[in-house]
């Protein structure tokens, strides 16, 4: 009953388990960044959306949805689809940034934290619907 609930599910758990290793990245580089460096924290948010970004696209295509590789072109393809909806939730993400931190002044880290789980859930809607759908 469990490993076939398990089974059911397992993309499900792969992707939490691979979401939240890539919102750790993405909460630990923006902190690095902003804090430890001192960045103004829309560039610290970025740059941790691109490290996190690459990783989430390596997890999501070979454990989490299964993505074959066939062709160059399919990869290349599949790579263009991924970053563009990731810039999609990029400016949901700039967007909650801005007005956590700048219009309510709220703490950065507790603004990101509630930032990632909006951005998790929105791009697994994208990753599974519209990225790594089975063709």
């Amino acid at each position: 009953m469990i490993k076939e609930l398990l089974l059911k599910y397992k993309a499900v758990i792969a992707y939490l388990f691979f979401g939240g290793l890539t919102t750790i990245i993405n909460i630990v580089v923006f902190q690095v960044c902003s804090v430890n460096l001192g960045m103004y924290y829309q560039l610290a948010n970025f740059l941790a959306w691109l490290l996190s970004v690459l990783f989430a696209f390596i997890t999501n295509k070979l454990w989490v949805f299964e993505s074959k590789f066939t062709t160059v072109k399919s990869f290349l393809i599949e790579m263009w689809w991924f970053f563009f909806y990731r810039i999609i939730s990029l400016g949901f993400d700039a967007g909650i940034m801005f007005i956590g931190i700048s219009l309510l002044h709220a703490n950065g880290l507790l603004t990101k934290l509630v930032d990632q789980v909006v951005i998790v859930l929105l791009n697994y809607f994208f990753s599974k619907f519209l990225i790594f759908k089975k063709r």
